[in-house]
């Protein structure tokens, strides 16, 4: 289950990327977003220093049902990080998200979030919860710190939340991502690929705010809207302590749906794409 702290160790050492190319998509300060498709929206968020290609596997057969709106946090993808990598960049994605569903008429979307997308999704739900029709949040906690530990604190994590985040900024060029984000060699070498290309500024300042947010006191109110939860589950062995760990994380929304996949690592959608496939159908039917 420590798939996700390991997968921010990882980055700390990746080499800084270049540019990568423009695509035809309506840019913000802090996010760009593509919309493709006609129909009930539905929104993708990706996860820390992923670009909105971690989706090409569901995206184009849900376009043809649903108007997908696929988000990018700008550096994400190796593009001008643009105004992330200040303090305060978690919730100015969040607040630029609900501005574009706002000013673009569409009302209560479909969210689904993989990791710190996730914790995006459940910030928007917490602050804008008009502007959420539904939210799914995959393989992603309301605190990041429970990975610690269940008696951490923001204040236990700061520390060493800070250390990292000047750690990614500074260190040298070599090593890519481990390979426990995905349980296969196509999805380590594409999860390194993307990681590669970050911008490291606004990765390293995700990666703090991703630690020192602690959404846990909200759960309750996050699940006024219907909360689904997927989860890997690498092995047997992990499986009581990863179920123990998402069920205590979630406890306060009673109705929240728990959807594990198992033998999937960090990158389920890569893992295990028809099961994840079949859990995002079952949720956008509202079953």
């Amino acid at each position: 289950m420590k798939s996700l702290l390991l997968f921010a160790l990882a980055i700390l050492v990746l080499p800084v990327a270049g540019h990568a190319q423009s695509h035809a998509e309506t840019r913000l300060s802090h996010i760009s977003i593509q919309s493709i498709g006609e129909g009930d929206p539905v929104v993708l968020i990706p996860g820390l220093a992923s670009p909105r290609a971690v989706w090409d596997g569901i995206a184009p057969d849900l376009a043809r049902r649903h108007r997908v709106l696929l988000v990018q946090v700008n550096g994400f993808a190796g593009d001008d990080r643009g105004a992330n990598g200040a303090e305060g960049m978690l919730p100015a994605i969040v607040g630029e998200l609900a501005g574009y569903l706002r000013d673009n008429g569409i009302e209560r979307p479909a969210i689904v979030g993989h990791s710190l997308g996730g914790l995006l999704g459940m910030m928007l739900a917490k602050d804008h919860p008009e502007q959420v029709g539904r939210l799914m949040v995959v393989d992603a906690l309301p605190f990041f710190g429970m990975l610690m530990g269940p008696a951490s604190t923001v204040e236990t994590v700061r520390p060493m939340a800070a250390n990292m985040r000047d750690m990614m900024r500074n260190a040298p060029s070599g090593q890519s991502a481990p390979p426990n984000m995905s349980n296969n060699p196509a999805g380590q070498a594409q999860v390194a690929t993307w990681a590669n290309a970050a911008d490291r500024m606004a990765a390293s300042q995700a990666l703090y705010e991703d630690f020192v947010t602690d959404l846990r006191p909200d759960v309750a109110a996050i699940g006024r809207v219907p909360l689904t939860v997927v989860y890997a589950v690498p092995n047997a062995g992990m499986a009581e302590m990863v179920h123990g760990l998402y069920r205590a994380a979630y406890a306060d929304d009673t109705d929240a749906r728990l959807v594990p996949i198992e033998d999937s690592f960090h990158f389920v959608m890569l893992d295990q794409p028809a099961r994840f496939t079949a859990a995002l159908e079952t949720f956008l039917a509202g079953r």
